[in-house]
């Protein structure tokens, strides 16, 4: 699939096309350099729906795509800040799990999302804590089972190609990805910073 960057800010359609994400993403301006711009009119409807979904991703593609959605963990390692971290409002020292995970369809194979979770470790409950040590636990499910009264801010989102992917990634997809960064806040607290990639061929 064809995915075409503009110079405009991904906002503005001159008027002409409704934009689903107008408020969605408050740090549109401050994203990493590697995202350039994309019109949402330009995406398919299933990464528009992805783009702007403010629910359980993973039950979204079970419901879309009519075949379950299994979670594969890549990697996860919990690491000490060694300079503070703004997003998450942490300081240095501050425990952080960071996880890499793959949703991918367990009939078709097919790479749907490829995220990576940066987790303020000490701010979670015990139930949250317990969660993240099941291998197939996916952090969506593991919210809803704690009860915790939790809401999500967009940050950014924007077109990007990578080149430093792993094995099981670059085996399923060429590395393109529509991309977008959100923030779980409970508490007035940032639990947890998600970069949720998705190949921009679904």
């Amino acid at each position: 699939m064809s995915i075409r960057p503009v110079s405009d800010p991904a906002g503005d359609f001159g008027g002409a096309v409704f934009d689903p994400s107008h408020g969605l993403f408050v740090a549109q301006d401050e994203r990493p350099g590697a995202l350039s711009d994309v019109r949402l009119d330009t995406l398919s409807p299933l990464l528009r729906a992805l783009l702007v979904i403010d629910g359980t991703v993973t039950k979204f593609l079970e419901a879309y795509t009519l075949e379950p959605i299994d979670i594969l963990r890549l990697d996860q390692t919990t690491v000490n800040l060694t300079q503070a971290d703004s997003w998450l409002d942490a300081p240095v020292g501050a425990a952080l799990v960071h996880r890499f995970t793959l949703l991918v369809g367990r009939e078709s194979d097919r790479l749907y999302v490829y995220a990576e979770s940066r987790i303020m470790f000490d701010r979670l409950s015990t139930s949250m804590q317990a969660g993240l040590e099941v291998e197939r636990g996916g952090l969506g499910k593991i919210l809803l089972d704690s009860a915790a009264e939790t809401r999500r801010e967009g940050l950014w989102y924007g077109v990007e190609t990578r080149s430093d992917l792993r094995p099981e990634v670059a085996q399923r997809c060429d590395g393109a990805f529509v991309t977008r960064a959100y923030r779980v806040i409970a508490n007035g607290m940032p639990l947890m910073m998600i970069t949720e990639r998705f190949p921009a061929g679904l």
